[in-house]
């Protein structure tokens, strides 16, 4: 792609690369994510400039911890950003959600090369939302289509051998399959309000057994003298973060390995969007145990990690789901996203809901491979979501809502 040097004058778009956030104006990117932004992903925090910036600037991401940023961008002549994708380069399949290290690691028994690859999403977020920053409909048409072919040339220059497009929205979904991608369902759990006023309203939509088990699980979660806090915006402090970075290392460490998130992260983001910020705190003998961070939308509140140094029964499940909803109903947010899998959030009355991925392989073989294995895959993900459906513990004729 023209980067300018030594080309003769453009006429029309360029597509180019930007190693870095800090290289793109931050007001022309959030303009490219308001534009392609549906009602209510106006306020959507991940696309926004200050979260993708922070994680670079802290070091989460960089070439060093295989998330190498390559960020594709459409100007126009006069060298006004009009369209945009978070790319980045990927030296392994870790912090994306969309397990794709069965066909790296048969790719390269047969003697391939699957890393690096082209990673379109947002670092460590399994979170729905735009990623071809264009206008929707016939209006960004063009610009997604020129996007697209960016990231097509960008494979072909990094060597890279495929490009994978993950928790994309329908209309960039139908974009990349019309491009010749494949394509990839799956499935999350999501809590909708379907106007039930207060948390007690919502209880009064499940069948008795699932009301009684959540009032016990909510009753036992703070037993031990066990009070919870909201904290947001201003009221955000170094003290919190270190706290809540405490919880999240000690987690981490223990279920993955290496969490992917340090400390300067959270003080950044404090700084950047603190009034997009949530964190959801346990304390038990004047000492914070426990605690989950939050990111709020227009309309929906994103449930992200979650931490604790002490074990209590259903203390999770308080923090994470119920106390979410509470949040949320207390805000008027209408949905909230409790993260990545987890079939156990069906009986606290999360519904699943369908997310959508899309891959461009580059070997003619493995793509033969891949597409065969998403076939039947996704016969199954909609076999497994039918039988989820009408396993929902809402009663009888609150079933339909939103699944």
């Amino acid at each position: 792609m023209p980067d300018g040097a030594g080309q003769p004058a453009q006429t029309g778009p360029t597509l180019k690369i930007a190693p870095s956030m800090s290289l793109v104006e931050a007001t022309q990117w959030d303009a490219c994510a308001l534009a392609a932004a549906t009602p209510d992903e106006r306020d959507d925090p991940f696309i926004r400039h200050a979260f993708l910036s922070a994680l670079e600037d802290a070091g989460c991401v960089r070439a060093e911890t295989g998330w190498g940023p390559a960020h594709v961008l459409l100007e126009d002549e006069g060298g006004g950003l009009i369209g945009a994708v978070p790319c980045y380069l990927k030296g392994h399949s870790r912090g994306e959600y969309v397990f794709d290290q069965g066909w790296a690691d048969a790719y390269e028994r047969a003697g391939g090369r699957y890393y690096p690859k082209l990673q379109v999403s947002i670092p460590f977020t399994p979170v729905t939302g735009p990623r071809l920053l264009a206008p929707p409909g016939e209006d960004g048409k063009a610009i997604r289509s020129q996007l697209i072919s960016g990231l097509r040339a960008l494979r072909r220059q990094t060597g890279a051998s495929s490009i994978h497009a993950t928790f994309l929205r329908e209309d960039d979904f139908n974009a990349f399959a019309s491009d010749d991608f494949l394509t990839r369902i799956d499935q999350q759990f999501h809590w909708f309000d379907e106007g039930y006023g207060d948390f007690e309203g919502f209880l009064a939509s499940l069948a008795s057994r699932k009301r009684k088990a959540i009032r016990r699980e909510r009753r036992d979660a703070l037993a031990e003298d066990i009070t919870v806090e909201w904290v947001t915006g201003a009221d955000l402090s170094e003290a919190h973060w270190d706290a809540f970075h405490a919880f999240y290392e000690d987690t981490g460490a223990r279920k993955w390995g290496r969490p992917y998130l340090n400390r300067q992260f959270f003080s950044l983001i404090g700084e950047r969007m603190p009034e997009r910020v949530l964190l959801i705190l346990a304390k038990r003998a004047g000492r914070y145990i426990a605690g989950a961070i939050n990111f709020i939308g227009k309309d929906a509140l994103y449930g992200r990690n979650w931490g604790c140094i002490e074990d209590h029964p259903f203390l999770h499940f308080e923090i994470c789901y119920y106390q979410a909803i509470d949040y949320a109903l207390a805000h008027g947010l209408t949905r909230v996203e409790a993260g990545a899998q987890g079939e156990h959030k069906l009986t606290r009355g999360y519904r699943p809901v369908t997310t959508r991925s899309a891959h461009l392989i580059a070997d003619p073989g493995l793509r033969r491979a891949v597409a065969d294995y998403l076939r039947r895959e996704s016969g199954y993900v909609r076999a497994v979501s039918e039988e989820l459906t009408e396993a929902l513990p809402f009663r009888r004729d609150q079933r339909d809502g939103k699944a």
